[in-house]
């Protein structure tokens, strides 16, 4: 996705306000409200730089662990028949559901990456 960018292991997405002429964004998937701006891909990008170090010297300065932007867990909510059949082959195979989920999230990833290349 060419509009998110990745810096110490945050991602913060880019926007743009056509009438306002700026970029802006905010750090995804964490629950603090962390947002930049500016008025070029530069200062975007610069902006984003100073707001992660600005939240990581925040929190230790509230003396608060920071969160990150993905934890590794997630709830999916899918038709109850997918989600049987998920379990059962889960038990044939041997594995937990949530081994069986992020199996296949895996194999999606690298379909996806042999398409792209």
């Amino acid at each position: 996705m060419k509009d998110l960018m990745e810096y110490k292991g945050y991602l913060g997405s880019v926007h743009f306000d056509s009438e306002d002429e700026i970029f802006y964004g905010k750090i995804e998937g964490i629950e603090d409200l962390v947002s930049f701006e500016g008025k070029s891909v530069n200062e975007i990008k610069k902006a984003f730089i100073e707001s992660v170090n600005d939240y990581l010297e925040l929190c230790i300065k509230a003396k608060k662990d920071p969160e990150k932007s993905f934890k590794g867990s997630f709830n999916v909510r899918i038709p109850t028949e997918l989600h049987r059949r998920a379990y059962r082959k889960s038990l044939i195979e041997g594995i937990s559901l949530n081994q069986f989920v992020q199996k296949a999230i895996e194999k999606e990833i690298k379909e996806e990456r042999a398409h792209v290349a």
